[in-house]
């Protein structure tokens, strides 16, 4: 199966109409990974899989807009005919299934462990699925982050920024990718504040780790997906496109 990403979701920080928070399918390697759980993202998750179906679920950071929909995945798969045959693997930051059992009123993981399998993510964290390897890297966030690293038995690279300030990891971390997809959340950096990506930072990141093509994503209030890219596209000097919801991106 070739490596395709599914749009399920790209707004940020919270959902609008038709616009779902960050959330992404991979496929490919007879595996399907859903790639940040944000808001509104798991119904649009069931447009073009089955979630029992899932080899994994793969969170960047624990700010709701990447991981809320987590909570409407335990009900699908604990209540709504939904469960898998076995548990998902989730790769998240440590404390992600304590604050999922804080939603439902308790703090024993355990009542969780019939459906989903927490595991820790840390840098350099690798894992393969299929013949999928996800490899995470830590990079500048204000919360433990990390962004991916996917790549296809075929030698598709597919990277994913999660949420990022500029920094080194997130350059070799895209090195030589196919497709890097990054966010561009805000229009400018405010005095000593790097925790997230401006159009331009965007572009050069995928300049300077030499990306086949910039897909820019996770766009906040203060832009507009279009402008963001524009902005992106002359900074990076290559292909960039939007990421746009429901798009499936061949890599």
């Amino acid at each position: 199966m070739s490596l395709t990403l599914t749009v399920l979701g790209t707004a940020s920080p919270h959902p609008g109409p038709g616009r779902p928070c960050s959330g992404y399918l991979v496929r490919g390697g007879g595996a399907e990974v859903w790639v940040d759980a944000g808001s509104g993202t798991f119904a649009e998750l069931q447009r073009h899989t089955d979630p029992a179906r899932l080899s994994a679920i793969w969170v960047s950071h624990l700010h709701a807009d990447h991981n809320a929909d987590l909570l409407a995945a335990v009900y699908g798969l604990a209540y709504g005919g939904l469960t898998p045959d076995a548990p998902i693997p989730v790769y998240a930051p440590g404390d992600c299934a304590q604050r999922l059992v804080g939603f439902l009123g308790g703090t024993d993981t355990g009542r969780l462990s019939g459906i989903l399998d927490f595991r820790p993510l840390y840098d350099g964290h690798a894992v393969r699925h299929g013949n999928l390897l996800l490899t995470s890297r830590a990079v500048v966030h204000d919360v433990e982050a990390y962004g991916v690293r996917i790549e296809g038995g075929d030698g598709r690279v597919l990277v994913y920024s999660g949420d990022s300030g500029p920094c080194p990891a997130l350059v070799e971390l895209a090195r030589g990718a196919d497709l890097f997809l990054c966010e561009a959340d805000i229009d400018e950096h405010r005095e000593g504040e790097q925790v997230h990506l401006t159009p331009e930072d965007a572009g050069n990141v995928a300049r300077e780790a030499g990306v086949r093509e910039l897909v820019v994503t996770h766009v906040g209030p203060t832009l507009t997906p279009e402008v963001a890219t524009s902005r992106a596209a002359v900074a990076f000097g290559g292909s960039t496109r939007t990421a746009r919801e429901g798009h499936v991106l061949s890599v």
